[in-house]
Parts: C-alpha cells; structure tokens; sequence
C-alpha cells in the first residue's frame, strides 16, 4: 500500500475546520455534477493515512432528511411504485458512489442500471471493496491492499489523497436490498425472479406481505409461483392465528427450506401450544427433515461424481501412457501443474493485451495448456524415458527426478506462493435446484468437460489411423514394426497425448482449487489408484474406477472424515488388487506376456 505523510493540523480545532473545508469542496463537485441545488446529506470522508487500513464511514443525514421508518416503508412500497430518477454520468454504480444520502435512497428504488450492475454494487459493497477519491471517482480496493480504477479496474499507484470507503447506514442497506430484490423481480429471466424470492425470504422479518401476493398474482412461472406461495405460508405461520397456521403448514410441509424446518421447531419448542397445532407441526417436521435429507444425500452424489470426473481427468493421460509404454510416469502430476500455470498466463495475457474479453480466456485457455504440456511430454519422453524402456525401475526414478525438477523451475518462475486464477463470469454461481440443494456451475462444467473429453479420447483411439496405430503397439510391438508402423514416432505422440490430457486436468482443477507448485502432488496418487484398479492401459476401466473411488471416498467422508476415509479406501483397494491384480479389465497385449 502506498504511503502518505500527514497534513493536518495538531489541534482539534484546525483539523476540524479542515474536514469542513473538504467537505464543502465535495459539496460543489456533488452540485456541478447533478445540477441540483437541493440541500444534500454528505458522507464523512476516511483518509487514508499512513500505513492505517481504511475504516468503515457513516453516513451523517442533514435535518432534511426523512426518518429510518419513513425510508423502509418507502423501500418496500419501491417494490411496486417506482419513483422517477435522472440518468447522471458514468454507469450506474459510479452514479452511486457520486451522489449523496437521498440520490442514493432514490436510485435504490430505481435502478438505472442491469440487473447485473446491481449484483455487482452488492457485491463489492459486501466485500468492503468499493470506495471513493476526490470529486467522486471510483475506486476498488482489494483484499490485497491493491487499489484499481473503476470502471476500466486497471491497477494504479497513485492514490487519491482523500480515498473513503462507500459504505451504508442501516436504512440505505435495507434499500440495497430491496431494490435488488424489486430489479429481479422485473426481470424477464424465472431465475432471477426466483433469486429476488431468496432475497426476501431472507428479510421476511421486513417484508410487506401484500408485495408477495401481488408479485405471486402476477407470476407465471411455476417455480416462481411456489416459491412464493411458499413465502407467504410463512408470512402466514409467523403472523397468523391457529386456523391460518395450521393451513400454513400444509404448504410449508411439501418444502425442503432450512429456514422452514427452523421456523417449524421453534414453533414446537414454545409453551402452551394447541394440541391439533402439534400434531400438524410434528408432522410438517417430519416431512421437512426427509425432503432435505434426499436433497442432501443428492448433493453428496453429485460432489462425488465431480470429484470423480476430476479423477478421470487426471488418470487418462496416465493410463495411456502407462498402458502404451509400461512407463510409471512419477512427474505426471506435474504435467498436470503446467496445464494449470498454462492457463494462469493465459488469464493475465487476456487481463493485460484484450481486457475486455477477459471473460472468455478459459476458451483460449483449454487449447494452450494441452499443446503446453503435450510438448514437454514429448520432449520429456525423447530425452529421458526412451534410452530406459524396459527397465522400469529406472524410468520411475528419472520421472521422479523431472517432477521435482519441474517443481523447481515453477518456483523459480513464479514463486512458492499459489497464484491466482479467478473463474470466468459464465462459470460464477450456482443452479439452484431446491432450496436446501445447490449445484456450482463450476463443478457441472468439469462433469460436461470430462464427458467430452472422454468421448474425443474414445473416438481418437478407436476410429482413426493414429488410434488403430497405438492399439497395435500395444498389443504386439514387433508385429506393428513388421507392418511399417514407427512405434518409437507412435510412443513419442501417445506420451504427448497422455501429457496433453494431463494438461487439460490442470486448466479444469484451476477453477475450482488453488494453483502452486505443489497441484500435481494432491491428485497423483489418486491417479494411479485409478489406473491400477481399473486396469493398466484401459479407458473404461479408467472410468468405473473414478466413479468408485470418487463416489466412495466422498460418501465415507461424510460418515467418518476425510482422514479415516482415505485410509479406509487405500484399504479397500489393496485388498481388491490382492483378489483382482489385473484390475476390472485386464491388458491384452504384450505386458501380458
């Protein structure tokens, strides 16, 4: 973080003065920019002194300004009676940050921005991120004390000599909430429309009930309409005499919300309840804990089948390279750390060169870190692993030297520190299926990505020349030399399409892990145990094994830790190599002889 020196006054009669005189000059900039001459309420500027992190301002209100209780109401009545609002300079948020307390009020309660604008001012908002220099420009600052303009965020050292945090009074954040709620409502797309549902059921305590039957009289979508049936049960349970309660509970019995099932045993914990009132909250309760019981066990299902295909990705490669050459390749994890740090200098190529589509550098991404680690398997099999076939004790302690070579050079490169690849915006989020199950878009874009993959790989080895070439090595090297195939040309590109695949699982880890020189270690063994179970050299065993030892291992972690889960599947799999050593599918070729 920058430094400055201190300017003001000793005595606390200067400095106050001072502040006046800034505030004023705050005020004309305000005016010039709004051409309004209302009275405006300002905020209390933070400096920004020397090596002091930035404090959190209030807001101060001039006597004009209308009472906490007034705003609120006007903020729920915002949901359905907008209020007019003049378009100012700059995108939305930057109005924001530049206007005062009451331009704030009113923009809440009437975007003139996107929807996503607005997510975003939560966002930053929420983070502490937002701040404002001199005149009212816009700054973001992060965690790492690194200050960026806003909207063009590109990194500046020189700081503003008057930089504040945007920061909101009790009544402006219950604005930022409904106003964001109001926008999604509005909008055309059900998901967002069901995102505002979450955001007021999360301030129900606030909410106007007539707001949810209006919005639910005008709904369309089914799911919409649910959830906000589902709403004002609720409301109702909450508000309501015994009657309406119990015909609350008959909706609220169907729903598998956290919130509900909380509300319901609050409910049954309180003294002198009506018997008929009991008996329908036990079993409203009873109906609750099954329905988020199956939604949770589902999510569990499909936290193993990621962690599965993330095993996938990582053990392809080394199944063919192991099944092609008998090569133990120890610096195959490795291989999957360039793929990563591949797409880390993707992503600041794109930050740097085309900031503008810095959204789109996974697509880039995912090309570069196959070709990345595809050459320097190559070059990795014709320097080191080809004097040593056939001796493969030799060739396991060469690849343990490269990998700790490799290991080296990154930390030499980019330091010991993990690096930071951010997720692109398409793959930010989740999908929410029920209230109590959320799916990452992240992890369902590796389970897509491991399926296409998987079907190229497949189509790649069984219906094309370079395929029938690799299956012919394996099965019988000197036949295949006798028909003319190269097969020291066929091992060079089969260990560089192993090498590639294991790039490809680099650029997938790096959006859902940390990237450092240490990456490929984490998932190396578990490859291998991959290979080895489902059987040295074939896909498809390759694939049983990561769905049973992905689905397996995140299962017995729930019921016994992580730890005594990894020590419990090693178990599992050692005594099935004891029953089965050739794994589900054994090798035919000429390993087998």
């Amino acid at each position: 973080m920058s430094h400055y020196s201190s300017y003001y006054k000793s005595d606390a009669q200067a400095n106050y003065s001072n502040k006046i005189f800034i505030i004023a000059l705050l005020s004309l900039a305000l005016i010039l920019i709004s051409i309004t001459s209302a009275a405006h309420a300002h905020e209390t500027p933070v400096v920004h002194s020397h090596g002091e992190k930035l404090s959190t301002n209030t807001v101060a209100v001039t006597s004009t300004a209308v009472s906490e209780e007034t705003l609120l109401a006007q903020n729920k009545q915002s949901l359905t009676t907008p209020a007019n609002l003049a378009i100012s300079k700059g995108d939305a948020i930057e109005q924001f940050v530049a206007a005062d307390f009451t331009k704030r009020q009113t923009m809440l309660n009437q975007w003139p921005g996107s929807v996503e604008s607005l997510d975003t001012l939560v966002e930053l908002i929420k983070n502490d991120e937002l701040y404002q220099g001199n005149g009212g420009q816009t700054y973001l600052l992060n965690s790492e004390d690194e200050l960026f303009t806003y909207p063009a965020k590109q990194l500046t050292t020189e700081w503003p000599s008057d930089l504040a945090q945007v920061a909101l009074t009790n009544t402006l954040r219950s604005a930022l909430v409904f106003g964001q709620a109001k926008v999604k409502l509005e909008s055309n797309d059900p998901t967002q429309r069901m995102q505002a549902v979450a955001i007021l059921a999360d301030n129900i305590e606030q909410l106007d009930p007539a707001l949810i039957s209006t919005a639910a009289t005008n709904e369309q979508d089914d799911d919409v309409k649910t959830a906000l049936s589902t709403l004002q049960a609720r409301i109702d349970f909450r508000d309501g005499d015994v009657t309406t309660q119990i015909a609350a509970l008959t909706v609220l019995a169907d729903s598998d919300s956290p919130q509900v099932l909380v509300d319901v045993k609050k409910a049954l914990a309180a003294d002198d309840i009506d018997p008929v009132l009991k008996s329908t909250l036990l079993d409203a309760e009873e109906s609750i804990e099954q329905r988020i019981t199956l939604s949770t066990w589902i999510g569990h299902l499909f936290t193993g089948l990621s962690t599965a295909s993330i095993l996938l990705l990582a053990a392809l490669g080394l199944a063919i390279t192991f099944g092609l050459l008998g090569v133990i390749n120890m610096a195959h994890g490795e291989l999957i750390m360039i793929g990563a740090y591949a797409t880390y200098m993707v992503q600041n190529l794109f930050q740097a060169y085309f900031p503008s589509m810095t959204g789109w550098y996974l697509v880039a991404a995912i090309p570069v870190a196959f070709l990345v680690s595809a050459i320097i398997g190559m070059i990795i099999e014709r320097i080191i692993i080809r004097p040593l076939y056939g001796r493969e004790l030799e060739t396991l302690l060469a690849t343990f030297g490269v990998s700790l070579i490799l290991m080296q050079l990154v930390r030499m490169i980019f330091g010991a520190q993990n690096v930071e690849v951010s997720n692109v915006d398409w793959l930010s989020g989740a999908y929410q299926v029920s209230s109590s199950l959320v799916l990452p878009f992240n992890r369902i874009a590796i389970i897509g990505f491991t399926i296409i993959i998987l079907m190229l790989l497949v189509y790649l080895l069984n219906k094309t020349r370079f395929g029938l070439f690799v299956r012919a090595v394996t099965q019988n090297r000197q036949m295949a030399r006798a028909v003319g195939i190269s097969s020291a040309r066929i091992d060079m590109l089969a260990f560089g399409l192993g090498s590639g695949l294991a790039g490809l699982a680099g650029c997938a880890l790096a959006q859902v892990g940390n990237v450092g020189p240490d990456l490929g270690q984490t998932y190396i063994i578990d490859a291998f145990l991959v290979v080895v179970v489902g059987g040295v050299g074939q896909v498809w065993g390759a694939v049983l094994a990561s769905l049973g030892l992905g689905v397996s291992g995140t299962v017995l972690e729930i019921g016994i830790g992580a730890v005594m889960a990894k020590i419990v599947l090693l178990v599992l799999v050692i005594l099935f190599i004891q029953k089965r050593p050739q794994g589900l599918f054994a090798l035919k070729g000429r390993f087998v002889d």
